[in-house]
């Protein structure tokens, strides 16, 4: 799209016209800010390019922190990043185009139209400075284009407290303004309030973990925004097949019950993304998710996996039985079949690290060539929203079994869990789920049981869709990227049939290796390591440190650049060193 080339263009040429009287009127022959953004149409040409603001697919589906990993690691769960020249989380331009929209949007006709758009770049601007809040803390509010000389240009940050102020003032009238009909792939009222829950949450829970103070007002802002999407939007959780959970993943378009929002996927208009070659091939990472998650999968009755007589040694056979039904319906487990096919498929090794190959997302074969995968991925969806509302309110302290029956209650439905109980669940916190080594022990105070369940419940429900990260940031719990990375249990060499089919998946094995029929063949102790030596978990990632500074590594360094521009008045964020004088 050129349309905003040529409004600069135009706007250049004005600035080249040199005769006094035609300084003091705008050239009928160009295309001017003056003379668009009249129409609807106009204006929804220009807030098209908004949308590329959200995530890639693989920036959904690719998420690892502490729950998925892969053959390398990031930087972050590494604790080596070091401070950039540059980097493009710290760019400003999708703002200048949203502030130069505003700015120059008011001529559009009626006035319900002109609040409409208007209320779609606000819903961006908030959008936009959430991601930057999140990365850097501390940013400069602007709310006007700026031009090459304006002084403001070189300002300094401004406390995110006042950022989220002015955030929120966007986030509400976009609320008041957009659409209330349901569109999969356009922003709407609704996607507004989700987006809000989203934003209270994170800032409310961060600056409570993180003791910044005036938190609660942020918590009750998310909580009403969640319960009005709940009680007025319409959308709910799919439960109508046999496999819900996968099928809305799974599905090429998706489904508007539950899906806010999803950014489409289309080869007719060559738009296609790789997530089927992810989870499948040996050359792209070999993502698995960790025992560490596995274990946090509930049993059907709702008691703990990790409360179960044995599970420490327990293989992949056993321990998926009576599990949440997301188990099966997020990694390979006995029984699977890829959709559109009638043959039972063991884990493959050779395609993940952990022995859990996930299947979340995951479509028929024929995708599986490179870069063919074409099903939606969502960015919004109500499940999220229902998360919002139940974690929110527990962190207030105001949380009723009647808010976890219209929040949790839904999605242990579909998972087929027994409902959670407030009195039972604070009475008796689980120990796995609060233990320095494999919980959240920053988690305090007479709601602790209800609040460790409500984050059980976002692990597995919202995994391989971006959040993880971020929550590990806004509860103050990045010591858990140092933990061990495991996978799953192996009693040691021998043959194995990981999907009860009666027939050998994988042959591990030590010394003299072994005549077989199994496809897969690994040799213990050089390219499959075990905690035990010759038994135990699989074990990942040892051969360099893993390291997490709780004084710097919550938020990520500016760019030595910006600090350089600005002289300084861009501030470095605490514990980075740059190696500038100011």
């Amino acid at each position: 799209m050129k349309l905003k080339s040529y409004i600069l263009l135009a706007l250049t040429g004005m600035a080249l016209i040199s005769c006094e009287d035609q300084l003091e009127r705008l050239p009928k022959d160009k295309l001017t800010p003056e003379t668009f953004f009249t129409n609807a149409n106009e204006c929804e040409l220009f807030t098209n390019d908004f949308y590329t603001m959200f995530p890639s697919a693989s920036g959904i589906y690719g998420e690892t922190a502490d729950i998925i990993t892969k053959n390398n690691l990031t930087q972050e769960v590494l604790g080596n990043r070091t401070v950039p020249a540059t980097s493009g989380s710290w760019n400003w331009d999708k703002l200048r185009d949203i502030n130069f929209f505003l700015e120059h949007s008011n001529k559009c006709e009626p006035a319900s139209d002109r609040d409409k758009y208007q209320g779609l770049a606000r819903f961006f601007r908030a959008y936009f400075y959430f991601e930057k809040v999140k990365r850097y803390g501390d940013v400069p509010w602007v709310d006007r284009a700026l031009s090459s000389d304006d002084p403001e240009l070189y300002k300094g940050r401004d406390d995110r407290k006042f950022v989220m102020t002015k955030m929120l003032e966007d986030i509400d009238f976009a609320i008041d303004n957009l659409d209330t009909k349901k569109d999969v792939y356009r922003v709407s009222r609704w996607t507004a309030l989700a987006l809000k829950s989203r934003i209270c949450l994170f800032e409310g829970t961060f600056r409570k973990y993180h003791n910044l103070g005036d938190y609660e007002e942020l918590l009750k802002q998310a909580a009403e925004a969640a319960r009005i999407f709940i009680l007025e939007s319409g959308y709910t959780i799919t439960n109508t097949s046999s496999q819900p959970y996968l099928d809305l993943f799974a599905s090429l378009k998706a489904d508007p019950s539950e899906i806010v929002l999803a950014r489409a996927y289309n080869s007719a208009i060559k738009l296609s993304h790789d997530l089927n070659g992810y989870l499948t091939s040996m050359t792209q990472g070999r993502p698995g998710l960790l025992k560490n998650i596995a274990n946090m999968y509930l049993m059907l009755d709702g008691t703990p996996f990790t409360s179960q007589a044995g599970w420490e040694n327990m293989t992949l056979p056993q321990e998926s039985k009576n599990r949440d039904r997301r188990f099966a319906q997020t990694v390979r487990t006995p029984g699977y079949k890829r959709i559109g096919s009638t043959t039972l498929e063991a884990p493959d090794l050779g395609a993940t690290e952990t022995g859990y190959q996930l299947v979340k997302f995951l479509t028929e074969s024929k995708y599986d060539s490179y870069n063919a995968s074409t099903n939606d991925m969502p960015l919004f969806r109500a499940a999220e929203v229902l998360l919002n509302y139940a974690e929110a309110k527990a962190e207030l302290g105001t949380l009723t079994q009647a808010d976890l029956d219209m929040s949790i209650k839904p999605l242990r439905q579909r998972a087929g869990v027994a409902t959670l109980q407030l009195a039972d669940a604070n009475a008796n916190p689980d120990p796995y789920l609060a233990s320095a080594e494999t919980g959240y022990p920053n988690v305090k105070g007479d709601n602790k049981g209800v609040i460790l369940e409500i984050r059980r419940e976002r692990t597995v429900e919202l995994l391989m869709e971006g959040f993880r990260y971020w929550d590990i940031m806004r509860w103050k719990e990045g010591a858990r990227f140092t933990k061990p990375f495991t996978g799953m249990y192996v009693p040691g060499p021998g043959e194995y049939d990981l999907n009860e089919d009666g027939i050998n998946d994988v042959c591990l094995y030590k010394g003299v290796k072994p005549a077989t029929s199994c496809r897969i063949v690994v040799e213990l102790g050089k390219e499959v390591t075990l905690t035990n030596g010759d038994s135990g978990y699989i074990l990942l990632h040892t051969d360099y440190p893993r390291v997490w500074d709780e004084g710097k590594d919550y938020l990520y360094p500016i760019p030595t650049d910006d600090r350089v521009i600005t002289q300084g008045s861009i501030t470095q964020n605490p514990g980075w060193n740059d190696n500038l004088n100011f």
